[in-house]
């Protein structure tokens, strides 16, 4: 994983967390714990970083609902 790929991910870690008012660490574990770190922002990060802060919160919070977690 690239350095701006690296920077993505942290970001989009911080901006669910401040959303739901969670700390970062816990939001990574999820996200990690998920699959969505590996099997989604990273593979799809060139169209991700695109995309505004909140249509990939919203991706990210379907992407884990769909494996049955909610933040």
């Amino acid at each position: 994983m690239d350095r701006k790929t690296t920077e993505f991910i942290i970001y989009i870690i911080h901006e669910i967390a401040n959303s739901k008012n969670e700390a970062p660490s816990k939001i990574y574990k999820v996200l990690e714990n998920t699959g969505c770190i590996q099997e989604y922002l990273v593979p799809f990060y060139d169209v991700l970083h695109t995309m505004s802060s909140e249509s990939v919160i919203d991706d990210v919070k379907e992407f884990i609902e769909a494996r049955g977690v909610v933040i």
